[in-house]
């Protein structure tokens, strides 16, 4: 029987997966650590944690707005063409707002509009790479992809609050930018494994997919799972605040962050065949059941260990919702489809941060939970809805409705 992490051993031992991986995940670990840093420079430059808020959040509309414009032009164009225009311009935002030559929300706004979509141009290399006979791998990248970005999520956001308690906000924004621009070009000069480029008018008919309910059941999937994202947050700090130990959110988050990479590393080391969509479905269905009793719960371990219990079931949606959006769309326009995705969960966080902080403000932290698990359960109907649909209708890229484990090479 193969070792647990041998599925991922013979995924980067394909030609080109590691070359253009690594980069990626460098540049994502960048990316996690933009926004937070540009919390601590402008806290540090203002002294107010509103006007840092307001940047920030314009920084993340920007992004979630600007993503998708920039996975369409990558779709045509390709990626070696369109990164190292979209990296210049977003090095030349991060000097702006670093000089403060001209207002922080407008830069802040430029830095998002201008953030490369490492994540979904990773994911369409993969989707490339792994075509025909190897398609059965799909779901194993797209949890190495998860686990990219559980542990850029995790460190990142550290690195830079560590830089940033330390009096070097500036020094924290320098280096996510850095890490961003030279995974970047790195992974732009990857033009082996590039997805290849279509016709015009193969684009053009394969846009019309972006409307099928098959991908924007995705896309409401991911939408949902960034409400989750964003109550959760909130709803763990006030519950901390509320018990008048403020330190031990910071404990909960690991519970959760931990669990979270835990989950994906098994689902990918371990997945078997199996339709995708009852995957999902069922994943959503225990997110939910996880996620109810923290409506009620009070005891600090118990809180705890239900927080770690919904940290399994996050990183397997977002590797099966990858997954079905691969498998949704052709691949004249996959990059726009992720870059979809993407955008939807971020929005949906940004939006539930605000509903849940009136919800928490209103009634605790219990009724802060109570949004996430509302989203939950959410995901829940649009998963079961999507068994009662047909296989999505797309050229034959890859095979997504089954999940044996990698075939030897």
């Amino acid at each position: 029987m193969p070792s647990a992490t041998a599925n991922y051993r013979i995924l980067l031992r394909t030609s080109g997966a590691a070359a253009f991986f690594l980069p990626a995940a460098v540049g994502r670990l960048g990316i996690a650590m933009t926004g937070i840093g540009i919390v601590w420079l402008v806290h540090a430059r203002t002294g107010s944690y509103a006007a840092a808020g307001l940047v920030t959040g314009g920084f993340a509309v920007a992004d979630a707005v600007a993503g998708p414009q920039l996975g369409r032009l990558t779709d045509r164009f390709g990626q070696a063409r369109v990164l190292p225009y979209a990296l210049a311009a977003h090095a030349g935002a991060v000097a702006l707002l670093l000089a403060g030559a001209v207002p922080d929300l407008v830069a802040g706004v430029l830095v998002g509009a201008t953030l490369p979509q490492l994540s979904a141009l990773s994911a369409a290399r993969w989707s490339a790479l792994l075509s025909g006979e190897r398609a059965a791998a799909l779901p194993t990248a797209f949890a190495l992809e998860a686990l990219a970005n559980g542990v850029s999520y995790l460190a990142g956001p550290a690195l830079v609050s560590v830089l940033g308690a330390a009096g070097h906000p500036g020094t924290g924004v320098l280096l996510a930018a850095a890490l961003v621009v030279g995974g970047g070009l790195a992974l732009a000069a990857q033009r082996r494994t590039m997805p290849p480029l279509t016709g015009r008018a193969e684009r053009r008919h394969a846009g019309r997919a972006l409307l099928r309910s098959a991908f924007l059941r995705q896309v409401a999937l991911g939408l949902a799972l960034g409400v989750f994202f964003g109550a959760m947050q909130v709803s763990v700090a006030a519950y901390a605040v509320g018990r008048g130990t403020p330190d031990a959110a910071a404990l909960l988050y690991l519970a959760a962050n931990c669990t979270n990479l835990v989950g994906g590393w098994a689902y990918g080391a371990w997945c078997h065949g199996g339709s995708p969509r009852r995957r999902q479905a069922t994943a959503a269905a225990f997110l939910t059941l996880a996620s109810l009793p923290l409506t009620f719960l009070d005891a600090p371990l118990a809180v705890g260990a239900t927080l770690a219990l919904t940290g399994l079931a996050v990183p397997v949606l977002l590797i099966l919702t990858s997954v079905l959006t691969d498998a949704s769309v052709p691949r004249a326009v996959l990059t726009q489809a992720f870059t979809w995705g993407n955008s939807a969960s971020a929005a949906g966080s940004a939006g539930a941060a605000a509903v849940a902080g009136r919800v928490v403000d209103a009634g605790g932290a219990h009724g802060g939970f109570g949004v996430a698990a509302g989203a939950a359960a959410v995901m829940t109907v649009l998963a079961l809805g999507g068994l009662r649909g047909a296989s999505p209708a797309v050229p034959p890229k890859s095979s997504a409705t089954t999940e044996p484990t990698i075939p030897p090479r």
